[in-house]
């Protein structure tokens, strides 16, 4: 588990997309991304000038960045890497919730909100008559916050709905939104955390001119525009975090670690006191004070020209003043001489998170090791996926579930964290038991020899597989920048961690570790703590879909320089080999560098044999007869390659990757392994046990319930493969004689296999052969009998008891089979009606009537020929909404607005992306398999970009009303009865409460 950050973005719906590692404790994950020199050398930085700019590099540096510094102050961190014509853009505002006044908390957060809302030039019909409502609002704002009597504050609320009505008349929402939907950008959002504000576009590589010159105006000025609409948005995400136990546990560790410090003394969205009493003028002024240029960076990786792109960013941000900032003065925390225990309730399944605090980042790592780097190693040691201490003393050996260690790096001060869950039967405190057993370990140097060095090229691996992306090679630039570190001694963390003797580590770890954790316990229960967002009442505002600002009309105006699309060719961009045994594989060649993707699969999956996907998960806890389950983990960490049994529905797959020269050698050890697999009944047992528990945490999971049981019911009914799983009584049963035999026995199946890497074909086929051998004479695989599809004839209102503040909703509609002339027409109509912030839903559910923080609705294409498609639509509000959220979404999707200028926007939105997205690598093998499934013989895309232009806004009037108007549903509701009117649901359908033993089976 590498280094998290627990952040908030600007939408849920626009999933945060930086790296994310899945880990029990949190929410949202974003590791900290970071690069290396070659092994032995020490980057050296050199200047330079070229056309008139001046630009710093850092020898041997993988990304070939270069670093430019405008006359402002403004950071330019450059890459090019042609992964596509397309760029990675992150603009990060060194400034973040640690900088919150105390007495206005989670303001940097409502900034970043605001900054959607446009400028005095972006989002404006009539900025003469908009800026004085706007005015008023602020001063009410002032006033209302001064305000306790809650008549009087009803009051004032009423003015401000009211001049906000006429406010809204002369401006445009979304409008930067729809900017950046017209120039093809994708991922558009922003995320905020405790030192730093980011905001995110992914865009074509033609549109950087348009691109910079849109941000360079947004981030000119703050205009809080459609405010009190946007603050309720925010009340929806906090209490969506009220209903978040991952949430929960990471506010409790961070108040325990700082007690003193902004980390821990005030969250990032801030309370729920301050988040009723907003202040327009407290934002002004935090943006004022460090929204600066001498505050900012852009990190730009993608298809640029060095020159031509610090020309476009200087002649669009060139025009910021500097200004000195704000100097933070971090709270100063005391040593912790004793165990902090914290208990967090919450509904979901119980777990534990244990943090030691530490030093934070250095500006230069000079002679001395910092914290953060012995923090890492020794994480990294304890828990690499493979062969650490947690992995394979407590995880392999089936002594507690899910264990995990990671370290947060923050500038002030870093932290580690290690967690897990308690088998049945087990304590929370057996398992921090257990957890700090492994820091002993450590501490005693009772490790392997071998392991530190394994760990660091373990490293070094997963950041060549990090760099083969241009967000994490953007995202790199952000950390550099956010901590305050040169490039050159951002670069030598790997000769930093190289540099560390295991003596050194071990007095680090005798001296640093000990009594002085933070302890969460999260446990199943009512959290009688919750103190909710109040519902405030608003008139829907005008959104002016059809009016623009002369900004937009001038910057789109201009002309970009066209991307001609490039399409897959299947028989020419994967090759199709054979091998000995006449199996089947589909190769492409890596270029880039020296790691290899093997995956072999087979027509076969648990809806044919239940007991395979128990076999699947009880081969990563099997050695053979001449090697230990440890023993064989720790060869594969050290050939650098890692292994991995997995089940689908209709597919059994095996998964082999890694380090290309040692690829015979692993493919040899994992053909032991499938061959030579030695059953073991206590290991077994232990995985039941396992199995039996897990069942019961998803029943605690409002996520699971929502987007797994529930829509398999309302598509299958009683009989789905969700629900096809052994029973308690036919676990017990099982033999591991039978398992192993069920894994050894698809060595005698026909399968397929698809390579990527850089051995050369007659090579990978003669390797294959050799190190992995199949029976002389296979046979079919036994077929699978896919779940017939109930249909949704009648409107039907299903709903679960959730203890919970907010209420989540699913909508359902059963269409015809999947059909490829409907591709483009339906792709086209899901970026019009609901595919992103641009889109009608979020424009009319948030923009303008305020109910629901997440909002979305798409016509979902069967990812399988014969199947059907689906309308697929979802709201998360508060549960007092949930009659008008509903009410509000099926209006559009029944009475869908026709709008020419949305229609062209979406339109040239959908063509933009496609002209400029490009399947690479691996992928090219992924989406042929897709295609295949669909029987389909050539890529998707070319449909859709052949038909787009021709497609007008009366054919996707047409599709809506043949397809979606009308369409009955099935309406999924997960909620607590204490807070949803259920008897006002009646008008949506027929109301049927699910218990979840009859939607999960068991």
């Amino acid at each position: 588990m590498k280094s998290i950050k627990f952040v908030l973005n600007h939408n849920s719906f626009h999933f945060m997309k930086h790296r994310i590692f899945i880990f029990i404790l949190l929410l949202v994950g974003v590791s900290s991304t970071q690069v290396w020199s070659q092994e032995g050398k020490s980057a050296k930085t050199t200047s330079h000038t070229e056309d008139g700019y001046t630009y710093e590099t850092v020898e041997d540096d993988p990304l070939n960045a270069r670093i430019y510094t405008l006359d402002n102050g403004l950071e330019v961190y450059l890459s090019d890497y042609k992964e596509s014509p397309r760029i990675q853009t992150y603009i990060a505002v060194r400034a973040g919730s640690k900088n919150d006044p105390a007495d206005a908390t989670g303001l940097a957060h409502y900034l970043e909100h605001i900054l959607f809302k446009g400028t005095s030039k972006i989002g404006t019909i009539n900025w003469g008559a908009e800026k004085p409502e706007l005015d008023k609002i602020e001063q009410l704002f002032e006033t209302y916050r001064r305000t306790t009597d809650e008549e009087a504050r009803a009051d004032i609320y009423h003015q401000i709905d009211s001049i906000s009505l006429v406010a809204a008349s002369h401006a445009i929402a979304n409008e930067y939104d729809k900017m950046l939907s017209n120039i093809g950008a994708t991922g558009t959002n922003a995320y905020t955390f405790v030192e730093q504000t980011v905001y995110v576009n992914n865009i074509p590589a033609n549109q950087i001119e348009k691109w910079a010159e849109i941000e360079g105006e947004r981030f000119s000025e703050v205009v809080p525009r459609l405010f009190h609409t946007e603050l309720e948005a925010v009340y929806e995400e906090k209490n969506k975090g009220l209903d978040n136990d991952r949430r929960k546990t990471w506010e409790a560790m961070l108040s325990g670690l700082f007690k003193n410090h902004t980390y821990g003394t005030q969250t990032t969205i801030g309370t729920v006191e301050h988040l009723k009493n907003p202040s327009i003028t407290e934002i002004k002024k935090y943006f004022d004070a460090y929204y600066v240029p001498n505050n900012i960076a852009i990190c730009i990786s993608g298809d640029i020209d060095y020159t031509e792109t610090i020309k476009t960013i200087e002649k669009s941000f060139g025009h910021l003043q500097a200004k000195e900032v704000p100097e933070f003065e971090p709270g100063v925390e005391e040593e912790i001489t004793e165990p902090i225990v914290k208990t967090v309730y919450g509904p979901d399944a119980e777990n534990i998170a244990l943090a030691f605090r530490f030093g934070g980042v250095s500006n230069d790592y000079g002679n001395d090791v910092p914290d953060p780097a012995y923090v890492k190693l020794i994480s990294m040691l304890l828990s690499n996926g493979q062969a650490g201490l947690i992995d394979l003393n407590l995880n392999q050996q089936q002594k507690i579930i899910g264990g995990y260690s990671y370290e947060l790096t923050l500038n002030d001060y870093s932290a580690h964290i290690l967690g897990g869950r308690p088998r049945d039967g087990q304590s929370l405190e057996e398992v921090q038991e257990h957890l700090l057993t492994q820091i002993e370990m450590i501490k005693g140097g009772e490790f392997d020899e071998w392991l530190m060095e394994a760990v660091i090229n373990d490293y070094k691996i997963t950041r060549m597989k990090q760099f083969e992306s241009n967000k994490s090679r953007a995202d790199a630039f952000v950390d550099a920048f956010i901590s305050n570190r040169s490039w050159e001694a951002y670069l030598k963390e790997i000769e930093t961690l190289e540099s560390i003797e295991k003596e050194d580590l071990m007095a680090f770890a005798n001296e640093r570790y000990g009594d002085n954790f933070v302890s969460v316990l999260k446990k199943t229960g009512r959290d009688t703590t919750i103190q909710k967002v109040p519902k405030p009442k608003i008139t829907p505002v005008p959104v002016n879909r059809d009016t623009s600002s002369v900004f937009y009309r001038e910057v789109m105006a201009k002309p970009s320089v066209a991307i001609e699309p490039v399409f897959l060719d299947y028989d020419k961009d994967i090759k199709k080999l054979k091998t000995k045994n006449k199996i089947p594989v589909n190769y492409v060649h890596n270029e880039e560098n020296d790691l290899f993707t093997l995956h072999m699969k087979w027509n076969t999956g648990k809806d044919a044999d239940p007991a395979l996907s128990v076999a699947a998960g009880f081969m990563n806890y099997l050695g053979t007869s001449e090697k230990s389950a440890e023993d064989i983990k720790k060869e594969f960490f050290k050939l650098g390659c890692s292994y991995n049994f997995s089940v689908s529905d209709d597919e059994f797959h095996i998964v082999l990757s890694g380090l290309n020269e040692n690829f015979g050698e692993a493919l040899k050890l994992l053909d032991e392994i499938v061959s030579d697999a030695k059953p073991d009944q206590d290991v077994l047992n232990n995985k039941i046990a396992d199995i039996l528990k897990s069942r019961r945490d998803k029943k605690l999971s409002k996520d699971a319930i929502l987007r797994s049981a529930m829509p398999s019911y309302a598509k299958y009914g009683t009989e789905s493969s969700f629900k096809n799983v052994l029973s308690q009584e036919e676990l017990m049963e099982l033999k591991p004689e039978e398992l192993t035999e069920r894994i050894s026995k698809m060595k005698g199946y026909d399968h397929k296999v698809l390579y990527y890497g850089p051995k050369k074909p007659k090579k990978l086929t003669k390797s294959l052969a050799k190190n992995f051998k199949l029976k002389s004479k296979l046979e079919e695989p036994p077929s699978v009998e896919r779940f017939a599809h109930k249909p949704i004839d009648e409107n039907v209102v299903y709903w679960v008891d959730y203890d919970m503040v907010q209420a989540e909703v699913l909508m359902l509609s059963k269409c015809v089979p999947f059909d490829i002339e409907l591709v483009p027409v339906s792709a086209l109509f899901n970026e019009y009606f609901g595919g992103s912030m641009g889109s009608l839903v979020f424009q009319e559910m948030r923009e303008s009537k305020a109910l629901a923080y997440s909002v979305r609705s798409r016509y979902e294409n069967a990812s399988r020929k014969g199947e059907p498609n689906y309308i697929v639509s979802y709201i998360g509000t508060q549960a007092d909404k949930i009659e008008e959220a509903i009410t509000g979404l099926e209006d559009l999707l029944d009475n869908m607005p026709h709008s020419k200028s949305h229609f062209k926007n979406a339109r040239q939105s959908l063509r933009e992306s496609i002209t400029s997205s490009r399947i690479t690598k691996a992928s090219k093998l992924y989406n042929y398999e897709s295609a295949l499934k669909l029987g389909l013989e050539h890529d998707v895309r070319k449909d859709m970009f052949k038909a787009i232009d021709n497609l007008s806004l009366e054919e996707i009037g047409a599709f809506q009303e043949k397809y979606v108007k009308g369409q009955p549903k099935a309406i999924l509701i997960v909620g607590s009865k204490n807070h949803i009117d259920f008897d006002a649901l009646d008008k949506f359908g027929k109301v049927q409460q699910l218990q979840l033993d009859d939607i999960f089976g068991y």
